[in-house]
């Protein structure tokens, strides 16, 4: 498993209330859901990146306001029509 550190300055963490440990899996879990949104992730190994399961990842998800389904509007609309 690889680290990843950024640098957070102690008036970030004052501002948002958070301890670095909680204020880590947050981040964490954005960064998750923003690369599922984008394509470059999927649910699976988003939830991984998240530290949570694929089922918690999925129903987080309308928090963030992003659709766990992956299809664009043509292509949904060509499941409907070949249904």
């Amino acid at each position: 498993m690889s680290t990843i550190q950024i640098t957070i300055p102690e008036e970030i963490l004052i501002s948002l209330k958070e301890t670095p440990d909680n204020l880590s899996r947050e981040l964490c879990l954005l960064a998750a859901v923003k690369l599922f949104e984008l394509g470059r992730l999927s649910s699976g190994r988003a939830a991984q990146l998240a530290g949570i399961s694929r089922v918690e990842f999925l129903s987080r998800l309308g928090r963030y306001q992003v659709s766990p389904f992956q299809l664009s509007a043509e292509d949904l609309a060509q499941d409907v029509a070949n249904a």
